[in-house]
């Protein structure tokens, strides 16, 4: 009984996994076909939506709206300002927020959405560019458009032929790609992304600057030239940053001292009661200057394989100091 039920187990999880792999063969052969339908009219909206001087208004209903909900977003991130306006809210005054200086993206599998034909006449009077992304070229929809793409599948992914799958995944690879070849027209920068996104680990990464991280004033570790190696370890650890930066009388950076330099010294058998911190140092410090991105700062490090950089202004004196756990805690590793 017991290897029955072992059978029947594993015979519904090949079963499983073989509906699974043909939803994926079936979309994926459906973002496939799209290929060819990279055409002029692609290039006409890319154009309309390019010469927009007000916001790209997408509209959808039901999984359609989900789906134009975040072509909407893709566009606003990428470049091309955009927002979604539900169709049924669109005819009980939502419609005001559409403007002459607007573009309407209309999403419809169908292209005879109830929702969006009834407001189709009053976007037409607005004289605004309308783009459709339809699967049904001769719907009312692709006919009243100034543009219309088709995004039409051989079929569902739902075995009942019923529930869009293949038909969304379509229609939103559509969207991907008018966004990116927006991006692209536009010039768009991954700085630019990341003031789209400051809250994002990308924002951080590429937005965030050593100064926002560096411990300046009585934070930064340092002694003199003349100091002994006990009084630079006391620095070290009381500042905590695994180091500390070796000034001369002007402030001006003549070297650092880490923990590895530590390491070495104690393999020596250096007396770190009597030995001067400048035989012990390291004098060619890796310094930076302020204003550095974050991410260049962690590059830096990775590439000479240290953990932690002093910022001196432009004659050499020390200004600030930050190390890997910085970083860490802003969230840029």
């Amino acid at each position: 009984m017991a290897g029955e039920g072992h059978i029947r187990d594993e015979a519904e999880a090949a079963e499983l996994r073989r509906l699974g792999l043909a939803v994926i063969e079936t979309e994926a052969q459906a973002v496939a076909a799209l290929a060819p339908r990279i055409d002029e009219a692609f290039v006409r909206a890319c154009r309309h939506m390019l010469a927009c001087r007000g916001r790209i208004v997408v509209l959808g209903m039901g999984k359609s709206g989900h789906i134009g909900g975040k072509i909407a977003a893709t566009l606003a991130s990428t470049g091309t300002p955009a927002f979604f306006v539900h169709p049924g809210e669109a005819s009980h005054g939502d419609l005001g927020m559409i403007t002459p200086q607007d573009v309407v993206l209309a999403l419809s599998n169908s292209g005879e959405t109830d929702e969006i034909v009834t407001i189709l006449p009053l976007i037409k009077r607005l004289g605004v560019p309308l783009i459709a992304l339809t699967g049904n070229p001769r719907s009312t929809l692709a006919r009243a458009a100034d543009v219309h793409i088709d995004v039409s599948v051989e079929r569902e992914a739902c075995p009942l032929g019923l529930a869009p799958t293949a038909s969304t995944t379509a229609t939103l690879a559509m969207g991907d790609a008018l966004a990116v070849a927006l991006l692209e027209a536009r010039g768009f920068t991954a700085e630019d992304f990341a003031r789209a996104h400051p809250g994002g680990r990308l924002g951080r990464r590429l937005l965030l600057r050593i100064d926002d991280v560096m411990h300046t004033g009585d934070g930064v570790p340092r002694v003199g030239t003349d100091a002994l190696l006990r009084e630079a370890l006391v620095e070290m650890t009381a500042k905590g940053l695994g180091m500390t930066a070796v000034v001369d009388p002007d402030g001006r950076v003549a070297g650092v001292f880490t923990d590895g330099d530590l390491r070495r010294s104690l393999d020596r058998g250096v007396d770190v009661h009597r030995t001067p911190i400048a035989e012990v140092m390291t004098r060619e410090a890796r310094t930076v200057r302020p204003g550095l991105l974050a991410a260049e700062a962690l590059h830096l490090m990775e590439t000479h394989k240290i953990n932690g950089l002093l910022v001196v202004d432009e004659d050499g004196r020390l200004l600030g100091a930050l190390n890997m756990h910085d970083l860490l805690r802003a969230g840029v590793l």
